[in-house]
């Protein structure tokens, strides 16, 4: 059989049914067989008990010396009658016999325990004995008793009944209990087969999704539902799957984050690093002469060399900012004070294009647990892009609640296609404005507000500009 659990349960079954059937067995023929011989022993019992004493009744009214012609006569007729008693006396002499006389049986003849029953007899007692079978020819037992003269035993009554009746009923019950459990065994490979394939097909496909999984293959399920421990274990599996999925899932897009930042990184590097070589081989050949020429090459070399800091400075914050083992300043934050010290900076920056900054901010102080460093660079950020978006003469608005912070331009706005991307490392929208950042500003802005509990929220339509809202849980 090839499926192993169906062999192992057939073996089983046909290993508990055999053993029951033969303890069964065992039992039925020792607890039949005491049963019925003690009922025979009582029977035979009775019924040699009567015998002796009707013989008893009788002598007890002639006297025995020399053993009268009416006892005899009475004992050779109740011999005729009952053809399976024997009447001995203490010498072992037949008095009467009904299977034969008592001239064709000598002392020889008899069986080495007739003497013991005999005397047991003459001692009162009633025993059996099953050492006439040899001389009778067949499964006999045999019981004694006593024939009483008053007080004094007078003779032994013997007698005999065949047993093998009894051992053939016995050994057919034992007969209709093997075929009994033969049919059983008929019975219980047919369960075993059965049971094995309700068990064993579920098993089967749970093994075959195991082994997809080891192949790598973190779509596969096994698809079993049953309300029991196999059902348990294979749903446990298909979540286990499902998580590798999601995993394998997660590990590839890191991976492929990790290239883009890589390939991004190079990209970026790539135009500073040109220039400044392009540079220096220009004037280490020679080709750039002293003078206004030489000034504007090293000109072009410090913007890309600041350039270059810039875009280290940007990568060293947002590197350090995802780690969650870097620590941050956790004091608590004015919001009034940060706010009023970013909005002199970017009104710095929005004055020579002529940009108003609104201030909406209420006089009750909103105090925020943080770091008062990131959240000025945060707010800063944001303003940057806010200035560098706006247009001459534009308008800027900074609106502080005792949740939120709200800073709105009146730029180009971001697309929809751009709006779920703007937040990515190294994503530029496609603009003349934004030609000279890094990419990393806004990726920066929301690593920040996540160390902050804040949660970023960008609305904008192209054309209408964009708002930038910081909200968080509650104010300190």
């Amino acid at each position: 059989m090839k499926n192993r659990i169906a062999l192992k349960l057939l073996m089983y079954f046909a290993a508990s049914l055999l053993l029951m059937t033969l303890v069964s067995g065992t039992l039925f023929q020792a607890l039949f067989t005491n049963h019925t011989m003690q009922t025979k022993k009582e029977e035979m019992l009775r019924q040699a008990q009567t015998l002796a004493e009707s013989l008893s009744s009788v002598m007890g009214d002639m006297k025995m010396g020399g053993q009268g012609a009416g006892y005899g006569a009475l004992v050779r007729a109740m011999a005729l009658i009952e053809p399976n008693v024997w009447i001995l006396d203490e010498q072992l002499n037949f008095l009467a016999a009904g299977h034969m006389s008592a001239t064709m049986l000598q002392y020889a003849d008899l069986p080495e325990d007739a003497d013991t029953l005999v005397q047991a007899v003459f001692a009162g007692r009633t025993p059996f004995s099953e050492g006439f079978s040899d001389l009778l020819g067949l499964p006999t037992l045999t019981v004694g008793v006593p024939i009483w003269q008053g007080s004094v035993v007078a003779g032994a009554l013997l007698l005999h009944d065949g047993v093998a009746g009894i051992q053939e009923a016995s050994a057919q019950g034992v007969r209709l209990m093997a075929l009994s459990g033969l049919a059983a065994l008929l019975v219980a490979t047919l369960l075993a087969t059965a049971l094995s394939n309700r068990f064993a097909k579920p098993l089967n496909r749970m093994q075959q999704t195991a082994q997809r999984l080891t192949e790598g293959d973190y779509q596969a399920v096994t698809g079993i539902r049953q309300n029991d421990e196999i059902g348990k274990l294979a749903t446990a599996m298909d979540q286990l799957s499902q998580r590798l999925f999601d995993a394998k899932t997660e590990a590839d897009q890191q991976e492929q984050l990790r290239r883009d930042f890589l390939a991004n990184v190079s990209h970026e590097l790539r135009t500073p690093v040109t220039v400044l070589r392009g540079s220096l081989e220009a004037l280490c050949d020679g080709v750039a002469q002293p003078g206004p020429q030489t000034a504007a090459y090293h000109s072009q070399m410090l913007r890309e060399t600041i350039a270059l800091q810039r875009l280290v400075n940007d990568l060293l914050d947002l590197s350090r900012l995802q780690n969650p083992a870097f620590p941050i300043e956790n004091t608590t934050v004015n919001l009034q004070d940060a706010l009023t010290d970013v909005l002199y900076s970017a009104g710095q920056l929005a004055r020579p294009r002529g940009i108003r900054i609104e201030r909406h901010i209420p006089a009750e102080p909103v105090f925020l647990q943080g770091d008062y460093g990131r959240l000025r660079q945060m707010f800063m950020i944001v303003l940057d892009n806010a200035v560098k978006f706006s247009p001459m003469d534009g308008e800027i608005t900074v609106m502080l609640t005792s949740r939120s912070v709200s800073i709105a331009d009146q730029g180009p706005g971001i697309s929809p296609e751009d709006l779920p991307h703007i937040f990515d490392r190294f994503y530029k929208l496609n603009n003349e404005a934004n030609r000279q950042g890094s990419g990393l500003g806004l990726a920066i802005a929301r690593e920040i507000a996540n160390r902050h509990g804040m949660h970023v929220e960008v609305d904008s339509e192209p054309g209408q500009g964009a708002t930038f809202h910081f909200i968080w849980a509650a104010a300190v």
